[in-house]
C-alpha cells in the first residue's frame, strides 16, 4: 500500500482521539482540494499494513476514540483499505474483551471517499465492509458548508453500523463541534495542517502568519 502519511492524536477529522491515515493516490481531483500532494499516485510512501496495525495498536493502547482514513483516495486501493479495516476491527475489538467489559466507548473505523454512494461497485463496497462509518461525495468548492468533518454541502455522513449510527447520527446535521484545523510538525520544516478548513481560512491563516514573518516554500492547497 501507498500512504501519505499518518498522524495521531487527530481531532479534527471524527469524534474524539483518533488515528489519521491518508492514502495516497486520487484520479477523482477535485478543483480546490486542499491535498493536492496526495493525488499521484505513486509519491508518498510505500508501507504496509501490519505497520499501520502497529500504529492503531499503540493508538488504543492510549484511549483513542477512533480511526480516520483519508487520502488520497482509499478506494483506489481497495485490497489495502479491506486489510486494514479488518484488522483494525480486530485489534479493536480485541482490546475490549481484553478489558472484560464492552465500554461505553469503543473506538470507531471512519473512511473519507469522494466517490458518491451510486459509484461503490460491489468492490468498493466490500472494501468499506470493516467501516463504522463513511463520509461519501467529491468536494465541491462552490458548496461550502460548516457541517461536521465535511469540506462541502453535498458531502453525507454515513452510518454503516449500529457502532456508526450511535457515534455520527448526532452529527448528520451538526456544524463541528471544535476547532476545524490542527497543526503538527512532521520535520525538515515542514508543518502538515489536518482537518477541513472553511471558505478562505487557510488564504486568511496564511496572511496571518506572513504579518508574523513566517513564509511558506510549497503550499499543497495550490496548484
Amino acid at each position: 500500500m501507498r500512504l501519505d502519511g499518518t498522524h495521531y492524536p487527530l481531532e479534527t477529522l471524527g469524534p474524539g482521539k483518533r488515528l489519521g491515515v491518508w492514502f495516497q493516490g486520487c484520479t477523482l481531483a477535485c478543483p480546490g482540494c486542499m491535498s493536492r500532494h496526495t493525488w499521484d499516485p505513486a509519491a508518498g510512501t510505500a508501507t504496509t499494513v501490519a505497520q499501520v496495525l502497529t500504529l492503531w495498536r499503540r493508538a488504543l493502547a492510549d484511549g483513542a476514540d477512533g480511526l480516520t482514513v483519508s487520502g488520497g483516495e482509499p478506494l483506489q486501493q481497495t485490497a489495502a483499505l479491506a486489510e486494514l479495516l479488518a484488522g483494525a476491527a480486530r485489534l479493536r475489538d480485541g482490546a475490549r474483551r481484553r478489558e472484560g467489559s464492552a465500554g461505553p466507548h469503543p473506538a470507531d473505523l471512519l473512511v473519507y471517499t469522494g466517490y458518491e454512494p451510486a459509484e461503490l461497485t460491489p468492490e468498493r463496497r466490500a472494501a468499506l465492509g470493516g467501516a463504522d462509518a463513511v463520509i461519501t461525495g467529491r468536494y465541491r468548492v462552490a458548496e461550502p458548508t460548516r457541517l461536521a468533518w465535511r469540506g462541502s454541502a453535498n458531502q453525507r455522513i454515513v452510518p454503516l453500523t449500529p457502532l456508526g449510527t450511535a457515534r455520527y447520527a448526532p452529527y448528520l446535521t451538526r456544524e463541528a463541534p471544535g476547532p476545524r484545523l490542527q497543526t503538527g510538525p512532521v520535520g525538515n520544516g515542514e508543518v502538515r495542517f489536518y482537518g477541513v478548513p472553511l471558505r478562505g481560512e487557510l488564504t486568511e491563516l496564511e496572511r496571518r502568519l506572513g504579518e508574523g514573518g513566517v513564509g511558506f516554500t510549497g503550499r499543497s492547497w495550490r496548484p
